[in-house]
């Protein structure tokens, strides 16, 4: 990518300065920043400060920081695998300069293992096409069965900390313009803000905590927007032979470019300065759920192509790294924060191959642990201590309640009128005593929208449509016998009583009153603790849960 993509991207250039820049480097040759200069578009500050974080390009096999024999393997299994024959070809698979993949090529035909067919075509500037002979071929296929990783050219664990030191998190200032351009969409309290962006600018550890469907993974993925910089991800890592593979196209947002660059390798003078084998991205944003367990923290080593892929924290590196539904993960929460403790307190962690080797790498990004439990019942006061940011997220206030449905509602193109807000804020949740929740409207809002495409009219909303979907926030029983009803005060956070109709009124003898202590001890959460839950969180799909209840679910107040 070039230099004045990049600082496009950056926000430092717009387009038609590039091409201004670029209209006069044609004319009058010399570097593209000294054109960028000249012009008046950027001042030698402004283009000193960019080029700070840009890796440059090597001069020479020696300044790849990767020995030439490793380089060399590297080129033979490209070019065995692709069927690559001129330089250009091979220096934009390698993500290498031109020089330098010339003077590999020159090693592997002093070496015989290349040979030369001829020129590509009969002009002065025609490259050479290269084949690899029987020996070349017999090394390509030695060096795949040690790594199958045939690709862009690896850095060194030396240049990886570099730049992330160069990039680090904390670098970039996040000012409450950001954040509230940032959260633009999302109903969130301006104090809440203003506790969040503290914590964002600390780059550390953040818990955000509270009742589920009031958005706290919508606000932790939506921390991922408000940064801005550009930062540089690696293809790999090379570390004793071995390959690191970290950039990973479904997590790190590479930086985009126009149509029609011209090769990165014999062309474009404006991209002479980067290094290719990095690539320019916006911070990542990594998720993970219920899913995380330790082994997903270390190093994954496949056998069957014989190199390494980087665990998710590392590609977070620079970024956000986001444990949604923390407390429901496979592993328990001890296990998980004991793993973390010297990454989160000393910004370091270690990384062990599979021969041994341990290597330690900055622990640079964003944490953010996002959870519907009590944080007393996952963590201990000492860990608890090595997370500085703690931010609740409460139930909506009623007008954001308002605003939240008026703007689902103006989503989906459908008339709220002041009787179908008043009838869900008194007749459902007043009268039921049901608090107020983030996810609720638009859960309703989905679920009229498809009843009305199902009766092929137009979406409306009306009171037995609103009825409808409530009621399917919740599971109902029709056992006679058994009645549900929410705590007084609409206060559910001890979850909701069970009434027996003959328990509370005829239970007589001692098995009467145990059913009924079992039974009230199962819907207040007081379940063996060798029993797994399976229940999980997503504000995103409105799904309702409450942590607290039992197995089947949250129960229907109406039926209270």
């Amino acid at each position: 990518m070039s230099l004045g993509k990049i600082l496009v991207a950056s926000g430092v250039l717009q387009e038609k300065d590039v091409n201004k820049a670029l209209a006069r480097q044609k004319q009058e040759g010399g570097l593209f920043g000294a054109n960028l200069i000249a012009l008046g578009l950027i001042t030698p500050e402004q283009l000193e400060t960019a080029l700070h974080g840009f890796p440059t390009a090597p001069k020479g096999t020696e300044d790849t920081g990767v020995s030439i024999n490793i380089l060399l393997r590297l080129m033979l299994k490209v070019i065995y695998v692709g069927a690559y024959e001129t330089p250009a070809e091979i220096a934009d698979e390698m993500m290498l300069p031109y020089p330098i993949v010339a003077t590999l090529l020159e090693e592997a035909d002093d070496r015989r293992l290349v040979e030369i067919l001829g020129a590509l075509d009969k002009s002065v500037h025609s490259q050479f096409r290269y084949a690899l002979t029987a020996k070349g071929r017999e090394w390509a296929i030695e060096a795949l069965e040690q790594s199958q990783y045939a690709g862009p050219a690896p850095v060194s664990l030396d240049s990886y900390i570099e730049q992330i030191e160069r990039q680090k998190i904390t670098n970039e200032r996040i000012s409450k313009e950001k954040i509230n351009s940032g959260f633009e969409g999302l109903v969130v309290p301006e104090s809440f803000l203003d506790e969040l962006g503290p914590a964002i600018n600390s780059g550390r550890a953040l818990l955000l905590y509270g009742s589920p469907g009031n958005g706290k993974s919508s606000i932790a993925e939506g921390v991922g927007k408000v940064f801005e910089d550009v930062i540089y991800i690696p293809y790999c890592l090379e570390l004793e032979g071995q390959i690191i593979k970290i950039f990973d196209p479904t997590i790190h947002r590479r930086v985009s470019t126009e149509n029609g660059l011209k090769s990165s390798a014999l062309f474009a003078q404006e991209n002479q300065e980067l290094d290719q084998r990095w690539v320019p991205c916006r911070r990542p944003v990594v998720i993970t759920g219920g899913e995380l367990n330790l082994e997903m923290l270390d190093l994954k080593y496949d056998p069957h192509s014989k190199f390494y892929v980087a665990p998710l924290h590392v590609k977070a590196i620079g970024g956000i790294f986001i444990i949604d539904d923390f407390g429901r993960q496979i592993v328990s929460p001890k296990d998980l924060l004991n793993r973390w403790i010297i990454p989160l307190e000393k910004r370091i962690d270690y990384l062990t191959l599979r021969t041994g080797k341990t290597f330690s790498i900055p622990f640079d990004e964003l944490v953010i642990f996002s959870t519907n439990m009590r944080p007393e019942d996952l963590m201990d006061p000492a860990f608890l201590r090595r997370i500085p940011y703690k931010l609740e997220i409460g139930s909506p206030t009623l007008d954001d309640y308002r605003t939240i449905f008026e703007r689902v509602c103006e989503a989906q193109a459908l008339e709220l009128t002041e009787e179908m807000i008043e009838f869900v804020l008194e007749e459902l949740h007043a009268h039921l005593e049901v608090p107020v929740a983030r996810y609720q409207p638009k859960f309703i809002v989905d679920q009229v929208v498809l009843s009305c495409r199902y009766e092929g009219i137009p979406p409306a909303l009306s009171r037995e449509r609103i009825d409808a979907a409530w009621q399917n926030l919740y599971v109902r029983h029709t056992d006679p016998n058994v009645t549900y009803v929410t705590q007084a005060g609409g206060d559910n956070s001890m979850g909701p009583r069970l009434l027996g109709s003959e328990a509370h009124a005829s239970a007589g003898g001692e098995v009467g009153a145990a059913l009924v202590q079992l039974l009230e001890s199962v819907v207040h959460g007081e379940r063996d603790p060798n029993k797994k839950s399976n229940g999980s969180s997503d504000e995103h799909r409105g799904e309702a849960e409450d942590t607290h209840t039992a197995h089947d679910g949250p129960p229907d107040p109406r039926t209270a």
